[in-house]
C-alpha cells in the first residue's frame, strides 16, 4: 500500500469513526428531544384541553342548575346562550382530542366520553324544554337526578383520561432520563474507544512509515564514499512513494558506479598516454651520440624489453644486397650464451624472413608446450606470446625485432613498439651513415691516393643525406599542409553549423508564417461567411415572405419567382457551408466526438430520409443490415450520418431508373488490407451504397473525391452541383479512421463502399478554432412524414394555430439593432406582419439611447458585428442596468466561429440565432421568450 493511500486510509478510518460516533450521539439527542417534545407539546396539550373541557362542563352544569331553580328570571336566555356556547366548545375539544389521540386507550376513553356527553346533552335539552313548557316539579326533579348521574359519569371519564395522560407523561419523562443516562455512558465509552482506535491507527501509520525509512537509512549509512565502485542497493518492498525513493536511490547508485568506472577508465587512458610519451622520450634520448649499430641494438633491446614486459628479445639488422640479403642478429636480451636465437635469416626463411617480405608485424599466442625459450635460474619457461616486428625505412625493411613474454602483449605495448619502430629506421640509417663515414675517413688516412674518390663518395653520401633531409622537410611540409587542411575543414564545419542554424531559424520563421497564414485563412473564411450571410439573410427572409404572402397580393407567377429566389438562396447557403466545411477539414480543425451509436436504428433513419425521394423518382430503395453487425458502434454519429446522406444523395441524383440499395455488414479482410493503418482496431464495418445510375469511367474515379470535381463538364451542366459532397465524405471518413472506395462502370451504376473502425477510445486530433456546427451540416433532402388528414381539418387547425401565435406576438415592441438596412427592412416587414411594433437602431449607442427614453421594449434583436459599439459591449451595458436584467435579448450573427454562441450568452444574450435567419425559427424563439 502506498504512503499516500496509508495516510488516506488512516485518517479516513478516523473520520469515519468520528462520523459514526457523532451520528449515534445526534440520534440519541434527537430521540431525547422527541420525548421532551412529546411531554411538553403533546401530553401537556391533551391534559390542558381536558381541563378546559371540565371547566366548561362545570360552568354549563351551574347554568342549567340556575335555570332550573329560577325559571322566572329574565336572564334565562343569557344562561341558555352560555350553555349552548359551552356545548359547542366542549364538542370541538373532544373532536380535537380524538384527532390527536395516538394511543388505543386514549381513543377508547374519548369515545366513551363522547357517548356520555351526548347522553348528558340530551338530558340537558329535556330539562330546558320542560322549563320552557312550565312542566311539573316532579318531572323536573327526576330529570335533574338523571342529569346529575350523567354529569358524574362525564367527570369520572374526564378524570380518567387526565390521569392516563399524566401517567404517560411520567413514563416518557423516565424514558428520557434513562436515555440521557445511556447517552452519558455511551459518550464516555465512545471517547475512550475513539482514543484507543485513533492511537492504534496512528501507531500503525507511524510504525509502517518509519520501518521503511529506517531500511533506506541503513543502506545509505553503509555507503563507502571513498570507493564508489560498489554501492549497496535498497530492497524495494513497496510500490509507494517510499518505494519510488528507493528506486531513485538505486538508479542514482548505478549512475555513480558508471561515472566512477568512466573516471577510472579515463585515468587509465591518461596514464597509458603518459607512459607512452615518457617511453618514447627516453628512447629518443637514448639514440643520441650512438655511432655504432651494434651499440644501438644492445641499448635498444636492453631499454625496450623491460618497458613492454618482455622476458626475451633479439634484434636483427639487414646485411647485404640482392640475393645475398640476410638479417643478422645484432643484440639479444636474456639470451643463453651463443644459443640465444639464430645468428641470421635469409629473406623468406622462417617467420623472420616472412616478416621481411610482408613488411607486417606478427604475433604468436598459441605456443606449443615443448617450446622452451625463456631461461631462469630455476630452469626454462614457456613464453605466452611472441611478437615479430619489421623496422622499415623508405619502404624497405632494415631490421627486425623479435620479443617473447610470459604474458600476452597488450594493445598499448603493441602500439608503443610500433611508434618506436617508426623512428628506429631513420636512426638505423643515420647510424649506418655515420659508421660508413668513419670507415671512409680511416681508409682516407690509410690510402691518400684514393682520397679524391672517397671525397666524391662522401659528397655523394652527403647529397643523399641532404636529399633525405629535404625529404624529411618535405614530409614536415606535408604534415603542415595536412594540419592546415584540417583547420580549413574545421572552419568549414563551423560554417555549415552556422548555415544549419540559420536554416533552422528560417524553417521556424516559415512555420510561424504558415501558422499565421492558417489563422488568417480561418479568420478570412469566418469573415467571408459573415459578409455573404448578411445579404443572404435579407434575400431568404424577403423571398420567403413573398413566397407565401398572407394577403394574396401576388399572382402565381410572382410567387413562383419568389420561390426560385428562395431556392437559389438556399443553394448559395449550401455552397457556403460546403466550402467552409472543406476548408475546415483541410486545416485539421474539424472536431469529431466519438460516442456509442445504435446501428439498429440506421436502416429506419435512412428510410425516413429517402423513402419519399425514391417514391418521387420511381426508384426501388432498400436497406439491409446483417445480423452479425454489432448493435453498438463507437464513432462520431453526426459525421457518420452525414457521409451516408451525402452518398445516398449522390446516388439518387444520378439514378433515373432501377434501384438503390444499402448493405451494412462486417468488413471483409481484403477491403481492410487496402487501408494504411489497420492496427488501431480489429472491428470494422462495411457500408456499401449501390445504384443503377449513369456510372463513372475508370479515368474519372480517382478525381471525383477531389474538391470541385465531377465526372466531366457534361455531368456538371446536366446535373449541377459543386462537386464537394464526395470530397467532404472522404475527408470525414479519414477523420473517423476509415476510407471511401468506389467501384463503377459507365452506364451500369456505381458502388460506393465506406469502411469504418469501431473506436471506443476515439482518435486524437489537433483542434484549434472550430467553425460552428451550424455550418457543418451538408444539405440533404428533408424528411417528410405524411399522414392522411382531411383538408378542412388541416386548414382549420392552421388558422387556429396562426391566430394564436399572432395574438401572442401582437402589440409587442421589438428593438432591432443592426447596421445593415437590408436586414432591418426584412425583419421589420416580417415582424410587422405578426402585429408587432418595430423600433430600429444602427449601432450600440443608438440602442442604449432608445432604451433610456423608452422602457416599453419587450425584446431586442441584437446584431454582433457593428461599427462604433459592437453587440457584445452593447449587451453588457444593457445588463448592467437593473431594470433590464430580464429583458429578452436575442443575438443575431453571420460569423460562424464556434465560440460565438458561448461568447454571446456570456455577454448577456438570452438566446442565439445564426444568419441567415428562418422566419419560423425567429418567431418561435420570440414566442418562447415573450411568453416568459
Amino acid at each position: 500500500m502506498s504512503f499516500k493511500k496509508r495516510q488516506i486510509l488512516g485518517f479516513g478510518l478516523i473520520l469515519l469513526f468520528l462520523i459514526v460516533l457523532l451520528s449515534i450521539m445526534v440520534f440519541t439527542l434527537n430521540k431525547l428531544k422527541a420525548n421532551m417534545t412529546e411531554i411538553v407539546e403533546d401530553r401537556y396539550y391533551k391534559v390542558q384541553t381536558v381541563m378546559d373541557i371540565r371547566q366548561l362542563f362545570s360552568r354549563s352544569d351551574r347554568e342549567i342548575l340556575y335555570v332550573a331553580i329560577d325559571a322566572d328570571n329574565k336572564d334565562i336566555d343569557n344562561s341558555l346562550q352560555t350553555i349552548n356556547d359551552n356545548h359547542i366548545s366542549i364538542s370541538e375539544g373532544i373532536i380535537k382530542l380524538s384527532t390527536i389521540a395516538n394511543q388505543t386507550q386514549s381513543q377508547q376513553l374519548l369515545k366513551k366520553l363522547d357517548k356520555q356527553y351526548t347522553s348528558y346533552t340530551d338530558t340537558e335539552s329535556k330539562i330546558i324544554q320542560l322549563i320552557k313548557a312550565n312542566g311539573s316539579s316532579a318531572e323536573l326533579n327526576e330529570l335533574m337526578d338523571e342529569q346529575r348521574t350523567k354529569r358524574l359519569e362525564v367527570l369520572s371519564t374526564l378524570d380518567e383520561f387526565k390521569e392516563y395522560q399524566e401517567g404517560i407523561m411520567i413514563d416518557t419523562l423516565k424514558s428520557s432520563q434513562q436515555t440521557y443516562n445511556d447517552m452519558i455512558k455511551f459518550t464516555i465509552f465512545a471517547v475512550f474507544f475513539s482514543i484507543l482506535v485513533i492511537s492504534t491507527i496512528l501507531s500503525w501509520m507511524i510504525r509502517s512509515t518509519s520501518k521503511e525509512l529506517q531500511s533506506i537509512t541503513k543502506v545509505i549509512q553503509k555507503i563507502n564514499f571513498k570507493n564508489l565502485s560498489a554501492i549497496p542497493r535498497i530492497t524495494i518492498q513497496t510500490k509507494d512513494e517510499i518505494g519510488e525513493i528507493a528506486s531513485s536511490f538505486n538508479e542514482m547508485a548505478g549512475s555513480l558506479e558508471e561515472y566512477n568506472q568512466k573516471e577510472k577508465d579515463f585515468t587509465q587512458k591518461i596514464s597509458e598516454q603518459n607512459w607512452m610519451q615518457t617511453g618514447l622520450a627516453e628512447i629518443a634520448t637514448m639514440y643520441q651520440r650512438i655511432v655504432d649499430i651494434e651499440e644501438l641494438g644492445k641499448r635498444l633491446i636492453t631499454r625496450l624489453a623491460p618497458m613492454v614486459g618482455a622476458s626475451f628479445g633479439v634484434f636483427y639488422i639487414r646485411r647485404g644486397q640482392g640475393e645475398d640479403t640476410r638479417f643478422v642478429k645484432t643484440a639479444s636480451y636474456a639470451g643463453e650464451g651463443n644459443e640465444a636465437g639464430r645468428r641470421e635469416f635469409q629473406i623468406g626463411e622462417g617467420l623472420i624472413g616472412q616478416c621481411a617480405i610482408e613488411k607486417k608485424s606478427q604475433i604468436i599466442t598459441d605456443i606449443p608446450d615443448k617450446y622452451q625459450l625463456i631461461t631462469t635460474g630455476l630452469g626454462n619457461v614457456n613464453p605466452k606470446s611472441i611478437i615479430i616486428m619489421p623496422v622499415i625505412f623508405e619502404d624497405e625493411v632494415v631490421g627486425i625485432l623479435e620479443m617473447a613474454s610470459l604474458e600476452s602483449f597488450t594493445n598499448l605495448q603493441q602500439i608503443f613498439l610500433q611508434r618506436v619502430l617508426e623512428t628506429l629506421g631513420i636512426t638505423i640509417n643515420s647510424v649506418q651513415g655515420r659508421m660508413e663515414i668513419e670507415r671512409l675517413l680511416k681508409e682516407s688516412q690509410a690510402q691518400t691516393e684514393e682520397l679524391q674518390a672517397q671525397s666524391e663518395e662522401l659528397q655523394s653520401q652527403s647529397e643523399e643525406l641532404q636529399a633525405q633531409s629535404e625529404e624529411l622537410q618535405s614530409q614536415a611540409e606535408e604534415l603542415r599542409m595536412i594540419n592546415e587542411q584540417l583547420s580549413e575543414r574545421t572552419h568549414d564545419a563551423e560554417e555549415k553549423s552556422r548555415e544549419l542554424e540559420e536554416a533552422k531559424i528560417n524553417l521556424e520563421e516559415h512555420a510561424e508564417e504558415l501558422r499565421k497564414s492558417s489563422k488568417y485563412k480561418s479568420e478570412f473564411m469566418a469573415n467571408m461567411s459573415h459578409e455573404l450571410r448578411t445579404p443572404l439573410n435579407s434575400i431568404l427572409i424577403l423571398s420567403e415572405m413573398l413566397e407565401t404572402p398572407e394577403d394574396n397580393s401576388l399572382d402565381e407567377e410572382k410567387q413562383e419567382f419568389a420561390r426560385i429566389i428562395h431556392s437559389s438562396g438556399q443553394d448559395l447557403l449550401k455552397l457556403i457551408n460546403d466550402i467552409l466545411d472543406l476548408s475546415k477539414v483541410e486545416v485539421g480543425k474539424l472536431k469529431v466526438q466519438f460516442d456509442e451509436m445504435n446501428m439498429s436504428e440506421v436502416p429506419e433513419l435512412l428510410h425516413q430520409n429517402f423513402d419519399h425521394v425514391a417514391l418521387k423518382k420511381g426508384l426501388n430503395f432498400t436497406v439491409v443490415k446483417d445480423e452479425n453487425v454489432p448493435n453498438i458502434f463507437f464513432t462520431d454519429q453526426q459525421r457518420f450520418q452525414q457521409i451516408l446522406k451525402n452518398l445516398l444523395s449522390n446516388a439518387f441524383k444520378f439514378t433515373h431508373e432501377g434501384a438503390i440499395s444499402v448493405h451494412i455488414k462486417n468488413a471483409e479482410k481484403e477491403n481492410i488490407k487496402k487501408l494504411a493503418h489497420t492496427e488501431i482496431t480489429d472491428e470494422w464495418i462495411e457500408i456499401s451504397v449501390k445504384d443503377t445510375g449513369i456510372g463513372i469511367t475508370n479515368e474519372k474515379q480517382k478525381i471525383i473525391f477531389e474538391a470541385f470535381q465531377q465526372g466531366d463538364g457534361a455531368t456538371e451542366r446536366k446535373y449541377g452541383g459543386t462537386g464537394l459532397g464526395l470530397s467532404i465524405s472522404q475527408e470525414f471518413a479519414k477523420l473517423l479512421g476509415g476510407w471511401v472506395f468506389v467501384d463503377s462502370e459507365e452506364g451500369k451504376g456505381s458502388v460506393f463502399t465506406l469502411l469504418l473502425p469501431n473506436l471506443p477510445s476515439g482518435i486524437d486530433l489537433p483542434l484549434d478554432e472550430e467553425v460552428d456546427s451550424s455550418v457543418l451540416t451538408v444539405a440533404t433532402n428533408e424528411n417528410v412524414i405524411t399522414e392522411k388528414i382531411e383538408p378542412d381539418q388541416i386548414n382549420q387547425e392552421i388558422q387556429q394555430l396562426t391566430q394564436a401565435n399572432k395574438n401572442m406576438l401582437s402589440n409587442k415592441t421589438v428593438l432591432i439593432v443592426d447596421d445593415d438596412h437590408r436586414n432591418i427592412f426584412a425583419l421589420r416587414n416580417a415582424l410587422e406582419s405578426q402585429g408587432m411594433e418595430i423600433i430600429s437602431a444602427e449601432n450600440g449607442f443608438e440602442c442604449l439611447e432608445i432604451l433610456k427614453e423608452k422602457n416599453s421594449v419587450d425584446a431586442v434583436l441584437m446584431d454582433i458585428m457593428m461599427p462604433v459599439m459592437d453587440g457584445y459591449e452593447t449587451m453588457r451595458n444593457i445588463r448592467s442596468q437593473e431594470m433590464y436584467q430580464e429583458l429578452p435579448i436575442i443575438a443575431l450573427t453571420a460569423k460562424a466561429m464556434k465560440g460565438d454562441r458561448e461568447k454571446c450568452l456570456k455577454a448577456g444574450a438570452s438566446d442565439y440565432i445564426s444568419k441567415p435567419l428562418k422566419i419560423d425559427q425567429l418567431l418561435s424563439v420570440l414566442r418562447v421568450w415573450l411568453a416568459k
